[in-house]
């Protein structure tokens, strides 16, 4: 199984759209893999189960280890507040999310890569990590070398049609995003509950 399949089958079995591709797999067969297609009742059964299916979808909509997650966690829950809402704020406000949610990337694994690869300035100095994390006023901008690509090339022809979050001003001429204010659960298009993450990691 290749990578793009693997995420894929990832996708039937979370019930959401990890990718472009898999979001129109998933119109065409909705029911989760296997021999029978499980049933409509796949995601009801045992609190634990249903807890750890919607840390499943916050994980694969992120793009990250479960070690990663636990420590955000464990960060998010020593701070003042509703820790679902910290443990937000952290997972927004990293370089690999804001490239994804301004559209400067197809999928969160594209903008990891494009991350990794070194094509991604902040405040116009490179940063080849995904995981650092962005503060108000920070500008992500794609180096004008790699706008040249092909990839990029398609990520700026659909940033018209796909929808910005409130937290993030874009500019499809420069390729770049600008960090407005650190957003709340409320303004994060996500698809999974939250409270039940947290009620995962607290047990």
């Amino acid at each position: 199984m290749n990578a793009r399949e693997a995420k894929i089958r990832l996708s039937r079995q979370l019930g959401i759209a990890i990718t472009p591709k898999a979001g129109r797999m998933l119109e065409r067969r909705p029911r989760p893999p296997g021999q029978h297609g499980g049933t409509k009742d796949r995601l009801k059964g045992s609190d634990y189960k249903r807890r750890l299916i919607e840390k499943q979808r916050l994980r694969a909509q992120y793009n990250i280890e479960e070690k990663q997650m636990r420590n955000y966690v464990k960060v998010a829950m020593q701070r003042k507040g509703n820790p679902a809402d910290a443990l937000i704020r952290l997972l927004e406000t990293r370089l690999d999310a804001a490239v994804y949610r301004a559209g400067l990337a197809r999928t969160i694994y594209q903008a990891r890569q494009f991350v990794s690869h070194g094509h991604i300035l902040v405040n116009g100095k490179t940063v080849d990590f995904p995981s650092k994390l962005l503060k108000p006023g920070d500008i992500v901008t794609v180096s004008e070398e790699s706008r040249k690509l092909i990839p990029f090339q398609e990520a700026a022809a659909e940033m018209v049609a796909r929808s910005t979050v409130p937290y993030l001003e874009r500019s499809r001429e420069q390729m770049s995003a600008k960090l407005l204010h650190v957003p709340n659960l409320a303004e994060v298009p996500l698809l999974c509950e939250m409270s039940m993450v947290i009620e995962f990691y607290s047990r």
